[in-house]
């Protein structure tokens, strides 16, 4: 049962996206009525959380049991939470941690605070309230009051409030750190924790500074897309988006730190982040570049510039597209205000960064592409022009296979739908577990609702099975 209305978009937006879910070959087979039920359910669960928090284990300084282990007693510090850590049969370095809520009896106070959308989002996966998140709040506000949080999922509260009236969305009760007039003060550019979560709706440990060198916070369908890689050591290989660097990471520790990551990505203070990570959990096989992915491919034969960007073609074993999209898969997300042409603007960027790709790709290499969003423009749409522009390429299964198929209207063959991996958030009903219920699910069941009630996201993998240079035979 829903807890929150589902996601806002604009109306442009939405005709678009449904006009995707039930194009003509849905339709045919499902039926309208059901096609729409099902849009419509997808809308819902987009304004929720997953059931459970993903963490990937550093395996380059620590083994999974010792992590889970310092875990279990890092959560008797939150609040004495008592809730199972499972490891994932399929992803062996991944954990799953159950969310327990929504807890729908939570007293409101009668002091407010305000916060914004995406710190909302982050409110509800486990996070504290950071005071640059901070909207508004009540004009008694004093530090160490008990705060009722509200998420202002519109963007209509305008900073300093003393209340707000519009849209807002209760998110759980905290103590905060600091007065209103502290917050608002305009003195200083205050980062720390403003408000500190006791009550959230949705209970999750915040991992805040926990084991930072062991653990990486990340949702599961982006560990399953490094594994889909399957790097191996002495390998060369290439992240072409590769900010903040939760897979380029993950990409270097299933190599043993052996051969070389290469990561890129175009904003300088992103490519800072992927440095801190690597050198946060020791691994020393990355270079991270502040570097175009689409101007990635050398166009002239001058001698090598030491490792750095532009690469001659055909020179790396394997390549990870993590491409820009219009992150519409992203959980929970209550109000998208992006204009129809702000979301079809994402396909001819990763057109262009798909035949770079491809160009610096050796024939016998894997390139994986993958997004965190639902369209079928941004997903199954172009795996088959892939397939259509490049004969050098041949669609692969994927090993492990924990999403869906991939969805119907773009012209793909069942067995091609078959090679995909598409994570539905809708896959499932909604849940509501209690601490007692967790307490008697079995392991199996609680493994199978994380697999499918994640982000909504997309796989697709590619063998280069001949050089770009070689004609085609049949043409």
């Amino acid at each position: 049962m829903p807890v929150f209305p589902k996601i806002s978009l604009t109306p442009e937006v939405e005709n678009y996206l449904k006009e995707g879910f039930m194009n003509k070959e849905v339709v045919s087979v499902s039926g309208k009525e059901a096609a729409e039920r099902k849009f419509e359910t997808l809308l819902n669960h987009l304004s929720h959380p997953p059931s459970f928090t993903t963490v990937r284990v550093n395996t380059h300084l620590a083994s999974v049991q010792h992590v889970k282990t310092l875990l279990l007693a890092e959560f008797q510090k939150f609040n004495g939470l008592s809730v199972p850590v499972l490891q994932h049969p399929d992803l062996q370095d991944v954990l799953l941690i159950p969310v327990v809520g929504p807890r729908k009896n939570i007293k409101k106070q009668q002091c407010e605070a305000v916060v914004g959308a995406q710190c909302g989002n982050a409110v509800l996966r486990g996070a504290h309230v950071y005071v640059p998140g901070i909207v508004s709040a009540s004009s008694f506000m004093k530090a160490g009051d008990v705060v009722s949080v509200y998420s202002d999922i519109k963007g209509k509260c305008k900073k300093g409030a003393r209340a707000f009236d519009g849209t807002k969305v209760f998110l759980g009760n905290g103590i905060s750190a600091l007065s209103r007039k502290e917050i608002f003060s305009g003195l200083s550019e205050l980062k720390g924790i403003g408000i500190r979560m006791t009550e959230p709706i949705y209970l999750s440990p915040s991992f805040d500074n926990v084991l930072p060198s062991y653990l990486f916070l990340q949702n599961l369908p982006s560990a399953v897309v490094t594994h889909v890689l399957n790097p191996q050591p002495g390998e060369k290989i290439l992240d072409m988006c590769a900010a903040p660097g939760g897979k380029t990471t993950h990409i270097a520790a299933l190599m043993h730190d052996q051969g070389e990551v290469i990561a890129l990505d175009k904003i300088s203070n992103k490519v800072e982040k992927i440095k801190q990570n690597a050198l946060l959990l020791g691994l020393n096989s990355i270079k991270a570049f502040c570097f175009d992915g689409t101007k990635a491919l050398k166009l002239d034969m001058i001698e090598d510039t030491e490792g750095a960007p532009p690469f001659s073609p055909e020179s790396f074993d394997r390549i990870l597209l993590d491409a820009p999209c219009s992150g519409m898969g992203q959980r929970p997300n209550m109000s998208c205000t992006w204009t129809l042409r702000e979301v079809m603007s994402y396909q001819p960027l990763q057109r262009k960064l798909f035949t770079v790709a491809v160009q610096l790709l050796k024939p016998g290499g894997v390139l994986v592409y993958s997004t965190c969003t639902i369209t079928l423009a941004e997903n199954e749409e172009q795996v088959a022009w892939a397939l259509s522009t490049f004969p050098c390429l041949q669609l692969q299964p994927q090993e492990p296979q924990i999403g869906g198929e991939g969805m119907m209207g773009a012209g793909l063959s069942l067995e091609q739908r078959r090679q995909l991996q598409r994570f539905n958030p809708s896959a499932v009903p909604l849940q509501d577990p209690d601490r007692d219920s967790l307490r008697d699910a079995r392991a199996e069941d609680m493994i199978q609702l994380a697999n499918k009630d994640c982000i909504g996201f997309f796989i697709a993998k590619f063998l280069k099975w001949k050089s770009t240079s070689e004609k085609d035979p049949q043409k």
